[in-house]
């Protein structure tokens, strides 16, 4: 029999059904609001067939090789995203956290890549310095123009749905699968699953404090950022399962890597 998708969980108060919509607002923290409002786009990255693939073991090696390209490029991004967030910063227990993301991405996140470039038959290196497909280019300009011209309210809004969400894929891949060695995606799956909250809670925990002295129009701005962040998140998956190039197909290596 196979196993029961698992299905990502928003905060619910189901136990509450007394209280009307704006209550329950109320009680929320404003990062449960923003993960509440992208329920629909957090269940459909699960259900999108790449991650469907990663659970049942089936993603085609083109798929797999897309993807690293493209992620490689990405985390390239993404560090340069924590490093404009750093010289932002006005205390150093920030900008120790933005630092430790800094070397997680450079010396742990390689490792699901790793297993990814393992099942397709290829080298991680051989797949490095590739140009950013448009949707990744999309999430890429998007995260920098917000490093750019705002705040680390709008850094981390914008930057929070990507370790958001593979958290919970991990969490329920693990959970719906339980993989054993013998699963070709097993070390992706356990690497995500077994990360726990870590970075996700603490930039909730600095969001939602920040959030409590921010007037209402202030945080329609953050969660733009932060929801915009979650659709090119489901794009991104998109991308890579279906190979998506520009349309006069820039498959060549760049002359300067980017990062």
């Amino acid at each position: 029999m196979a196993a029961a998708k698992c299905s990502l969980t928003r905060f619910q108060h189901a136990f509450i059904p007394y209280l009307n919509h704006a209550e329950v607002l109320f009680m929320l923290t404003f990062t449960e609001e923003l993960r509440n409002e992208a329920e629909p786009i957090y269940d459909a990255i699960m259900e999108h067939p790449f991650v469907r693939g990663i659970a049942e073991g089936t993603v085609k090696k083109e798929q797999l090789i897309h993807y690293v390209k493209q992620d490689f490029e990405y985390l390239n991004a993404f560090i340069r995203i924590y490093g404009i967030a750093i010289s932002k910063c006005d205390n150093r227990e920030t900008m120790a956290l933005f630092n430790e993301q800094i070397s997680f991405v450079l010396n742990s996140e390689t490792h699901p890549h790793h297993n990814f470039c393992n099942v397709a038959g290829v080298t991680f290196e051989e797949l490095q310095g590739y140009p950013l497909a448009p949707s990744a280019s999309h999430y890429v300009s998007h995260m920098l123009t917000v490093a750019h011209e705002g705040t680390l309210e709008d850094i981390i809004a914008a930057l929070l749905p990507c370790p958001w969400t593979y958290t919970e894929i991990g969490q329920c891949l693990l959970k719906e699968v339980n993989p054993d060695e013998t699963h070709p995606f097993y070390e992706w799956i356990h690497f995500y699953g077994d990360l726990g909250g870590g970075v996700t809670d603490k930039m909730r925990r600095m969001l939602d404090e920040w959030a409590e002295s921010l007037s209402q129009a202030r945080k329609q701005q953050l969660k733009k950022h932060f929801l915009t962040s979650c659709q090119l998140e489901y794009l991104f998956w998109d991308m890579a399962y279906k190979v998506e190039d520009w349309p006069v197909g820039l498959t060549e290596k760049t002359e300067v890597k980017q990062g």
